[in-house]
């Protein structure tokens, strides 16, 4: 008996850490299309709500640090969008993402669109 508790214990603490993944934040960072990146980058708070939505098939992305452009995957390309449609900001679209970083394409956990 002492052993299965044992082995339960272990398995138990294994799986525990295999879904303890740890996701990094991206706090107030501008938000915008595929389409518009490298047209926005020196400026993405000028970037029109308006145009977002418009270009949203082209799918979504922040500007991180040194104007790396991170693209959202398809669930946070979503929740974007209807926040985007919600939304009645004309400009300065800024989100903070928490998520999984694989290259340039974030697996999005949570995103919010800041008012």
């Amino acid at each position: 008996m002492r052993v299965f508790a044992a082995v339960c214990a272990v398995l138990f603490g294994l799986s525990a850490g295999a879904s303890a993944v740890p996701f990094e934040t991206w706090t107030n960072v501008p938000l915008v299309d595929s389409m518009c990146s490298r047209k926005v980058q020196k400026d993405p708070d000028t970037h029109p709500r308006d145009c977002a939505v418009k270009c949203a098939e082209s799918g979504f992305g922040i500007l991180a640090e040194g104007g790396a452009f991170l693209k959202l995957d398809k669930a946070g390309n979503e929740k974007v969008l209807a926040a985007l449609k919600a939304s009645e900001k004309k400009d300065h679209l800024r989100v903070t993402v928490t998520g999984d970083r694989s290259g340039e394409t974030l697996t999005v956990k949570t995103i919010e669109l800041l008012k």
